[in-house]
């Protein structure tokens, strides 16, 4: 994996993500409940505490759960929920090393179909069927990962120029663009919620 990512908006972070599969899917993980560009940049983050330039499934799994935790709470938090994140990130990383190697990439490597792959992304911990759909977009979009099918098993995510998430965004525009689409749901779901 050698793309170039703009999800956190910051130069090593996005560095980060597009050279490491691990820390895209932990990105991916920790995007939820905080600003998108927070959560993306939070594998950086972890890995700068860890004292790495990347990040390590065994290490992380391995890691005392308390250690793990405080190090996530430290000031700046990596997310507005550390305890909870910190276990989380553990899990996809016991997930990973007991089920491929703690190889990241080794989820979509040889995935066969755009379903196959989207099975194995609702595999994982914390990774329910729309955050399965949005990685397997940012993997077909940005990553160059397009089993057959994959389009059609990521949903509305993977049409072209959805701007429907982060698989599409490439920069400050397309971001805008997610951004005002998000927006826009929002205020449908307030609007159908008032109307009951």
């Amino acid at each position: 994996m050698d793309a170039t990512l703009h999800l956190a908006q910051q130069p090593e972070a996005d560095e980060l993500l597009g050279r490491s599969p691990l820390a895209a899917l932990v990105g991916m993980l920790l995007d939820q409940q905080v600003p998108m560009e927070w959560a993306f940049a939070g594998p950086y983050t972890v890995a700068r505490r860890l004292g790495r330039d990347d990040l390590d499934a065994h290490e992380i799994a391995a890691y005392d759960p308390e250690a793990f935790a405080a190090l996530l709470s430290d000031k700046p938090a990596v997310h507005r929920y550390p305890g909870s994140m910190a276990k989380r990130i553990q899990q996809l990383c016991q997930y990973l090393v007991e089920h491929y190697g703690g190889d990241a990439s080794a989820v979509w490597r040889d995935a066969a179909t755009g379903e196959e792959l989207l099975r194995r992304l609702k595999d994982l911990p914390g990774f329910g069927t729309q955050k399965a759909q949005i990685f397997l977009a940012l993997l077909g979009k940005q990553l160059d990962v397009r089993p057959k099918g994959w389009r059609e098993a990521a949903g509305a995510y993977g049409e072209p120029k959805a701007y429907r998430s982060v698989a599409d965004i490439t920069g400050p525009e397309s971001l805008a663009k997610v951004r005002a689409h998000k927006q826009e749901m929002k205020a449908a779901a307030k609007a159908a919620k008032a109307g009951k």
